[in-house]
């Protein structure tokens, strides 16, 4: 059985019994008390990314004349929400609700910033993979309002067909006359991102999970599925058949597909535009397996925060599950970001686009990112570890001192 599997059914588990606890979502709109039961809140301010506050104003002005709380849209450089956010709120200067990534999740909930959130029925009308990484520890922190994760792209006129295995796909690209039928970003310090989907065809997660999402306490790196990964990673390196080089960085990556000198191309949606304007005949598959597994990438879930210290919590979670995890407000960030929303009805809109659909197919199969402190540990070792490898250093040895690095630094 897929390890990513097991690890979705336990923290939907956990999920579902964190929501059955919480109960119903934050009660009728149009009656919003501030938190405590009082009077009720006459502003709610909401942080976001600069480039998403029209998007948001239709959802922000329709709340205000359903419940006469008005809601400030402050747009914000996207590099500073989370810094001003975790330095703000302590000192009540900061926002109700603010916009981020689910992958801050552990830093802000270890230092106290976020408020659980009561989604109630509501959680059921997401995508799995946005409800995991909305949750932390059992608990869910977070409004997931969009989904992203890579694919392989392919050029259609060199190569007609989807690949059904990783030397497949290699084979194929070679079939057309191409020397180097598949890119995928790397460079001097690797970039374990985008191998990661290999990784997990081995049975090698970073983290195994318990009932309350991933566990730092088990890390999967170390398994026999990661020295496993390590020995195939070697033999796809510089001494092997040369297909991953850590001279390949994301522009040359990118120029290879654009130039038509690579079929199949490792990357995100970031990039699909450019092979449109390219004129290259675009087709979305998953990532194609070098063993009997699914290859699951990485999924990155955007979504709104609850401040902490917000006086305001009962119209702020009123404003987030009503208003902005509407269909509505899904599609209109949607079309601002051309981003999965993470509401299923919209994503079953959206996915009417075939380059969106396809990379909601790949999504299917994705695990979130761990948000949890550990991850910084890994971070730190397991790109260079991975070059290394590329580069012809011995992959068990390599593989083994990435593992005790990361032990080590975990404590």
């Amino acid at each position: 059985m897929k390890v990513n599997s097991k690890g979705r059914v336990i923290a939907v588990f956990a999920v579902a019994a964190t929501l059955g606890l919480a109960g119903c979502s934050s009660g009728p709109s149009g009656d919003a008390p501030a938190d405590g039961g009082g009077e009720p809140a006459s502003t709610l301010t909401v942080w976001v990314d600069a480039e998403r506050v029209d998007a948001l104003q239709a959802a922000a002005d329709a709340y205000t004349e359903q419940t006469g709380v008005e809601v400030e849209l402050v747009g914000k450089d996207n590099a500073d929400i989370k810094d001003d956010f975790i330095q703000q709120v302590p000192t009540g200067e900061g926002p109700d609700i603010t916009m981020g990534a689910h992958d801050w999740l552990g830093e802000l909930a270890t230092n106290g910033v976020v408020a659980p959130l009561e989604l109630g029925d509501a959680a059921d009308d997401f995508l799995p993979v946005a409800l995991e990484a909305s949750t932390y520890e059992g608990t869910v922190y977070m409004l997931p309002y969009a989904v992203e994760n890579i694919a392989v792209l392919r050029n259609a006129e060199l190569v007609p067909e989807a690949a059904t295995s990783f030397d497949d796909m290699i084979a194929k690209g070679k079939a057309a006359g191409l020397d180097q039928p598949f890119v995928v970003e790397q460079g001097a310090e690797g970039n374990p991102y985008h191998l990661y989907p290999f990784q997990t065809a081995f049975g090698a997660p970073v983290f195994g999970t318990n009932e309350q999402g991933y566990d730092p306490t088990d890390l999967q790196l170390g398994s026999a599925g990661g020295e496993q990964f390590a020995t195939w990673l070697a033999g796809q390196g510089k001494n092997g058949t040369g297909v991953f080089n850590t001279d390949v960085d994301g522009d040359i990556a990118k120029q290879a597909f654009l130039d038509g000198t690579a079929a199949f191309w490792l990357t995100g949606p970031w990039n699909v535009g450019a092979a449109i304007d390219a004129g290259i005949d675009v087709e979305i598959d998953t990532v194609p397996s070098p063993t009997d597994q699914p290859a699951s990438p990485f999924a990155g879930v955007k979504g709104f925060f609850l401040s902490s210290e917000s006086d305001n919590k009962v119209a702020a979670n009123d404003f987030l599950v009503n208003y902005l995890g509407t269909e509505d407000a899904q599609m209109a960030l949607f079309e601002a970001g051309n981003i999965l929303p993470a509401l299923s009805a919209a994503a079953e809109s959206a996915s009417s686009d075939p380059i969106i659909g396809g990379f909601a197919e790949v999504g299917a199969e994705a695990v979130p990112m761990p948000a949890i402190p550990a991850m910084g540990a890994v971070w730190q070792y397991w790109g260079i570890a991975e070059a290394e490898i590329i580069n012809g250093a011995d992959p068990a040895a390599t593989w083994q001192k990435l593992v005790s690095d990361v032990q080590a630094a975990i404590g």
